[in-house]
């Protein structure tokens, strides 16, 4: 999950203090969550992930909005041959760390989505979750998306108007009438299907609260 941030990186006896992360998304990790609640949502996300992955038979992907790594590591741990980028460098800082602690050897690079090619960014599975709703031209970066996809994607965004019901019910960010900040795109699953459908062919929709999860296959492919 990349969060489209400016991240302020500190450290204490060599490790990464998260807690000094400003993210200019988010403004906390909720795959570390301790929240009861948070921790079986994000239960459930990784599980559709998982089993939507395993559908695609993919041998290699390449992570669209990394974060810290979270989810390439666990692309790694499912065998796949993985490469993985992030806007933010100080970001890609942690992920790489965060690679080495668990053992994995994996291409981390900072770029932007507007930035990749097929010749060198291609793979069986493209993975972009939770980072979509962050960008200013989201139709430009799923044209690059299916241009990558050979022929997969994984994609997830918040679903809306249930993520910021949620975000209000738990009194966050009230004042912006529960949007996440950063947080400049928004879908329900049906118009979120229907935008990715201009680009792929759509092979399997989730909905674990509160996200929208598709797997699609590209047109080209």
């Amino acid at each position: 999950m990349s969060w489209n941030r400016l991240a302020i990186r500190s450290e204490k006896n060599g490790q990464v203090n998260k807690s000094q992360i400003q993210p200019a998304g988010n403004f906390y990790d909720k795959y570390q969550s301790r929240n009861i609640i948070e921790k079986h949502l994000m239960r459930r996300f990784l599980k559709t992930f998982d089993r939507l992955v395993r559908i695609t038979g993919a041998r290699d992907a390449h992570e669209v909005g990394c974060g810290e790594g979270n989810l390439t590591f666990r692309l790694a741990d499912m065998g796949l041959t993985v490469r993985s980028f992030d806007i933010a460098p100080e970001v890609i800082e942690i992920a790489s760390e965060n690679a080495a602690a668990r053992g994995f050897t994996i291409p981390f690079r900072t770029a932007s989505i507007y930035d990749l090619v097929p010749s060198e960014d291609s793979a069986s599975l493209i993975v972009c979750c939770e980072v979509m709703e962050h960008l200013v031209d989201p139709p430009r970066a799923l044209a690059i998306l299916a241009s990558l996809a050979r022929p997969y994607l994984l994609i997830s965004v918040p679903r809306e108007p249930i993520w910021r019901i949620l975000n209000l019910m738990r009194g966050a960010y009230i004042s912006n009438a529960g949007n996440t900040p950063g947080h400049i795109q928004h879908w329900s699953t049906k118009a979120f299907v229907g935008f990715l459908k201009e680009q792929f062919h759509v092979q399997a929709i989730e909905r674990p609260l509160p996200w929208t999860m598709v797997l699609c296959r590209a047109r080209n492919q």
